[in-house]
């Protein structure tokens, strides 16, 4: 038994010495880093380093609960995370059940091509286009409007308006990539189901109301389940490129929060310890998530 090990351990060995440089630079980004935890706790001065800041325990999570708008920025949090999330399940679903109708491959492939092409653009470029679009003075909805006899909106400086360009232009980059994976699970619906539907008389409502929707369930509810873990991420990238101080009420959240108190106010210690808040969260919401969606439809990493 031993000789078979070795002789196994012997074959595998160049695949276990190709995981040595991933596991290195694993070591050294992605845990290395976390020694600066330790800032959280400090009175962090850059120029005294970690060994000679003054250490003042937990006085920096009391300064954030005691922030005046921590309430607020936790309630943007939790409701943008939420909007985006509920919008990423349903539009993707409704555009997938719309492709599966289309017969003509040749446009069905183009549509897709689309609307998954915003997936890989950066909120650098995409909100540079939603800027143009949506400025009160020159932008293509605004001139429209005014062609109508109506006001123009300040979409980016209003907080109720502002919240709804978040929700809609995040649907409009990210349903092309969700849409790929719920037509995957309506394809491999077997057939045969449909075609005993058509002979009993059903028609389209019922077959997507008896067949399609319960075909895909355990997609959308693991789906659903794995983006409980992401619920503090609302989106730094998207917001911080589109918003401004006029919109910092109802737009402001974790990770704005933490930039603007870090790297603008220099506030290191509170700003690692409102990090280290979220991080702590958001383990707890993943394993939790993990655990659903293990319990409700049998997932497992391994």
């Amino acid at each position: 038994m031993k000789g078979v090990n070795r002789q196994k351990l012997f074959k595998e060995l160049p695949l276990h010495l190709m995981l040595i440089p991933p596991v290195i630079l694993v070591l050294i980004f992605s845990y290395g880093p976390m020694l600066g935890i330790v800032i959280a706790f400090q009175d962090f001065v850059p120029a005294n380093g970690w060994f000679n800041s003054p250490w003042i325990g937990l006085d920096n999570f009391t300064y954030v609960l005691e922030f005046p708008d921590v309430k607020q920025i936790l309630w943007n949090t939790f409701l943008i995370a939420i909007l985006k999330i509920a919008a990423g399940i349903v539009c993707p679903i409704l555009l997938a059940l719309s492709l599966n109708e289309i017969k003509k491959t040749l446009f069905k492939r183009g549509f897709q091509t689309i609307v998954y092409l915003p997936h890989f653009m950066s909120w650098v470029l995409l909100a540079g286009i939603l800027i143009d679009i949506l400025s009160p003075s020159g932008g293509i909805i605004n001139n429209i409007l005014k062609s109508l006899n109506m006001q123009p909106i300040y979409f980016l400086g209003e907080g109720t308006w502002f919240r709804a360009v978040l929700i809609v232009s995040n649907v409009w980059k990210e349903v092309g990539f969700d849409t790929i994976v719920y037509l995957a699970a309506i394809l491999s619906i077997d057939r045969t189901q449909y075609e005993s539907a058509v002979l009993d008389g059903a028609g389209y409502a019922r077959q997507l109301w008896h067949i399609t929707l319960p075909g895909i369930r355990g997609i959308i509810v693991l789906l659903m389940l794995l983006n409980i873990g992401s619920i503090l991420n609302a989106g730094f990238d998207q917001i911080f490129n589109l918003y401004s101080p006029q919109v910092y009420e109802s737009a402001d959240i974790l990770d704005t929060f933490v930039y603007r108190i870090g790297m603008e106010e220099m506030q290191y210690g509170v700003a690692t310890a409102v990090g280290l808040f979220k991080s702590i969260v958001s383990f707890v919401l993943i394993t939790f998530s993990y655990y659903l969606a293990y319990k409700v439809v049998n997932y497992r990493i391994f």
